[in-house]
């Protein structure tokens, strides 16, 4: 579809929005009609909406690492008045309940990925909540997310396997930006500066989940992508430019993925994996035999 953010861009500039050039790469690729694409995508929005509503509500997981946490940052908006205002801690409790929602065995929509599945919607629910966006609006968010993330992925990684949580978190996370600027009436050229500069902030980002486990510290690195996300577009919107270009921003981030030693890619070897309290947590969940004490 697109094989560099310039070119999604330059379409974005021809057919008038970064969400109409996917959505006619898609039905061009995919053979599908307009209609059944925005309806596919619909349905992926639902999910994504259910889970942080599930998760704001209060969900545990099955080995008790996480659960809980997004309830607290609900309770806490509630009733203060946060230092970072209502739309970044709205959005951070709606990232950190959906990965909460993974965590419990709960369903969700991979954006790109389960362990970085909470940051764009918890951005997008804290931006239908300030700015009562329509659907097509919503649908259009997630449209030009993934095609900011179709690029990273054909261009260097979106799996902590192989790149770090940077190609998680990163991708996530510049995803959401992309999106809040295009959505909030910033120009396809605003949306890619936040993308790049989003995953400027997050490169060299380790993979290293506790016993193995997307739990911790990935909800929580959820939490802050989102509220990355949202400082990026405020930067782009305000005229702030990356001093790198995006595509080459992306490169830099395959290129750093591939240098990460293996303890830091998603092993459970390396970082606080590796931690006393780590590999104690590892030894409670999975009996010391299998544990790496």
């Amino acid at each position: 579809m697109f094989d560099s953010i310039e070119t999604l861009i330059h379409q974005a500039e021809l057919q008038g929005s970064i969400a109409e050039a996917v959505i006619c790469a898609e039905i061009e690729n995919s053979g599908k009609s307009r209609e059944a694409i925005l309806t596919l995508m619909g349905k992926q929005l639902d999910v994504m909406l259910r889970s942080v509503e599930q998760g704001i509500q209060g969900v545990q997981s099955k080995t008790g690492l996480t659960g809980g946490d997004a309830l607290k940052l609900q309770t806490y908006l509630e009733s203060n008045e946060t230092l970072c205002g209502p739309i970044v801690v709205r959005a951070v409790a709606g990232a950190v309940a959906t990965n909460e929602v993974n965590a419990a065995m709960g369903r969700i929509c991979a954006t790109p990925t389960a362990g970085s599945a909470g940051v764009a919607p918890g951005v997008l629910s804290a931006l239908i909540e300030r700015y009562h966006l329509t659907r097509e609006q919503q649908i259009n968010f997630l449209f030009v997310a993934g095609g900011f993330g179709l690029v990273v992925a054909n261009n260097a990684s979106i799996a902590g396997a192989t790149g770090g949580c940077q190609a998680e978190i990163g991708s996530a996370s510049a995803m959401a930006s992309a999106a809040t600027v295009e959505i909030l009436g910033g120009s396809p050229r605003e949306a890619e500066q936040a993308f790049a500069m989003t995953i400027k902030n997050m490169l060299g980002l380790i993979c290293d989940p506790v016993a193995g486990l997307v739990e911790v510290p990935c909800v929580k690195r959820n939490a802050l992508g989102a509220a990355q996300a949202l400082v990026s577009a405020d930067m782009a919107l305000a005229g702030v430019r990356s001093a790198i270009p995006s595509d080459e921003v992306v490169a830099t981030m395959y290129k750093v993925g591939k240098e990460l030693p293996r303890k830091f890619r998603e092993t459970g070897e390396g970082g606080l994996a590796d931690s006393p309290t780590g590999r104690r947590f590892e030894a409670e969940i999975f009996g010391e035999s299998n544990s790496k004490l």
